[in-house]
């Protein structure tokens, strides 16, 4: 079952006005939501709710997990990595985003980043083309496709970054093409650099000789589909910061500032 983005907005925003006017202001601030299962009425509701989904949405996924939100009567469902919202009956079913209206921010997104967050330290960096500049000391990690047009422009600006080490993973998501080039780049002397002869000088990169072991690639690619890598450029910092898309050079040099404090 999927409803439309708009009206799943809509509702989602609609619920969120509705308890907003039914609390009576106090002057003790409310507690935090509490987590899944953390009280006996909330195990109840959540027992039943995973009867009434089972029930009346046979083919909905295996629920992974039930959370309160911060909407009374309104719960969080997850499964894997996605997130949609129900009501304590069961009866109604929301798909989009709960949207905090005094930060304007999406707290589906944020819980999101939560469940898909990346720790730097756990990326498989041997299947990565890596470059250090300078001294190194500044840390990203970029997944890029070599038939990305943003990935290029993206590349002319990585390359004003200073005392970093990069690391590019090719991750083929833009069709047949992109696996045949991204194995000619990874399968050469020096992979980095029919990178870069690619990306900035567009100098494909001279077809494979004999075997080559390309087993990366997949694993680049399975890595991806398990973090929602679904896009690139897709850039990954040092303390775990997520960017998707193309941004200036100016906002990387400022991320790895703030990446590098942090750690």
């Amino acid at each position: 079952m999927t409803l439309p983005r708009k009206l799943a907005t809509a509702l989602a925003l609609s619920l969120t006005l509705a308890g907003a006017s039914a609390q009576v202001p106090t002057k003790k601030a409310a507690p935090a939501p509490a987590p899944a299962a953390a009280a006996p009425e909330v195990r109840a509701i959540e027992v039943s709710l995973r009867r009434a989904i089972a029930e009346r949405l046979p083919n909905f996924p295996p629920i992974d997990e039930i959370r309160t939100t911060p909407i009374p009567g309104l719960f969080e469902i997850r499964f894997g990595t996605d997130i949609r919202y129900v009501d304590g009956k069961g009866e109604y079913l929301i798909e989009g985003d709960l949207v905090d209206l005094k930060t304007r921010s999406s707290l589906t997104q944020a819980r999101v980043d939560k469940l898909t967050a990346i720790q730097f330290s756990a990326l498989p960096v041997a299947d990565a083309m890596v470059v250090k500049r300078g001294t190194g000391a500044r840390k990203l990690a970029v997944f890029e496709d070599p038939n990305c047009g943003y990935c290029k422009r993206f590349e002319k600006g990585l390359a004003e970054l200073k005392d970093v080490t990069i690391y590019t993973f090719l991750i083929p998501i833009l069709g047949p093409s992109s696996l045949e080039r991204s194995r000619a780049i990874w399968c050469s002397k020096d992979a980095y650099a029919a990178w870069q002869d690619w990306m900035l000088r567009d100098k494909p990169p001279a077809k494979p000789e004999g075997a080559c072991d390309d087993a990366a690639l997949t694993r680049n690619l399975a890595f991806a589909r398990k973090f929602q890598i679904n896009g690139t450029p897709a850039l990954v910092f040092e303390d775990g910061t997520r960017v998707p898309g193309a941004i200036p050079a100016e906002q990387v040099e400022e991320r790895l500032q703030r990446a590098q404090k942090k750690s």
